[in-house]
């Protein structure tokens, strides 16, 4: 059975040591990506003297500011492989993990895009350090039987597809969803669905660190949390029903806790923001480029 070749493919912003850190994991790869790219926001973004240091190549290409803009500048690079592995600067994978995508996707040609099982997502709390996660990790076991779920999206923090029907189809990711790029996943995730399958493994397993750094600030964040959604249901890559029930949620969590708000969320900032793009909403001048002007 011939093996695909495979590239991970890193976006970063504002993590100069996390990236370094990430990029050095690799190396304990049972079996490394044929290809390693990243493209940071800023030339300061990255540490070439450190990545240089490293035992594989990692190459460099640079893009406007923008996960999507960033992400499309890594999709022309790579034009020439079979895998795309896209990893967030802060993901660290199990050592297997490179490998069983490979497999995964060499024995299911119906498979477009694969998501691995993330065992700890730091997103949802203050973040995780590297230590943090080489040891769940270390706990971690893999099952032994391969469990493949059908999923609506790949989760951006590492997402892996085919490249060919993203050739044959000319996919990118949307620029018009700026900055930070809420929710570009789903959005790139179901314009690729029609080619075939996506599924969630269990055997490819990593850690989402959440670092907290070269986020967008709350305002921001807010306003996209409405305007994405709204704009993807209206161009068509997002059902009704998934935007109202994505929006709604974000609304009710910000509103729910700007009281009593998170040491590590800026609630106040999210809830300026979406109030700012409903109002925007109502005025028939809602738009995603919008989050670009607000500080």
């Amino acid at each position: 059975m011939k093996q695909p070749s495979i590239a991970v493919a890193i976006a970063t912003a504002g993590r100069r040591e996390t990236l370094t850190d990430i990029l050095g994991e690799l190396g304990s790869q049972q079996r490394l990506p044929d290809r390693i790219a990243v493209c940071p926001a800023r030339p300061e973004d990255a540490d070439r003297n450190a990545l240089e240091r490293l035992p594989f190549l990692v190459e460099m290409v640079s893009s406007p500011i923008g996960l999507c803009a960033q992400r499309n500048a890594l999709l022309h690079m790579l034009s020439d492989v079979d895998i795309v592995l896209m990893l967030d600067d802060d993901f660290v994978m199990d050592r297997y993990y490179v490998a069983e995508c490979v497999d995964l996707f060499a024995r299911h040609d119906d498979v477009v895009m694969m998501t691995g099982e993330v065992i700890a997502d730091g997103i949802l709390g203050p973040g995780l350090e590297l230590a943090e996660a080489r040891a769940a990790l270390a706990k971690d076991r893999m099952p032994e039987a391969e469990a493949l779920r059908a999923v609506h999206n790949g989760y951006g923090c590492n997402m892996a597809f085919r490249m060919a029907p993203v050739r044959a189809h000319a996919l990118l990711f949307d620029e018009r969803l700026p900055l930070y790029a809420w929710l570009e996943d789903v959005d790139f995730s179901r314009r690729l669905a029609p080619y075939g399958r996506i599924v969630k493994s269990q055997r490819c397993r990593g850690v989402h660190m959440g670092v907290k750094r070269g986020r967008s600030p709350g305002l921001r964040l807010g306003y996209s949390q409405v305007a994405n959604p709204y704009y993807m249901w209206r161009k068509g890559s997002l059902s009704a029903r998934f935007a109202s029930i994505q929006t709604a949620r974000n609304l009710a969590a910000n509103f729910s806790r700007m009281l009593r708000p998170e040491p590590w969320v800026d609630r106040g900032g999210r809830v300026r923001g979406n109030l700012l793009a409903m109002g925007d909403l109502v005025r028939g001048r809602i738009d995603p480029q919008r989050a670009r002007e607000l500080g």
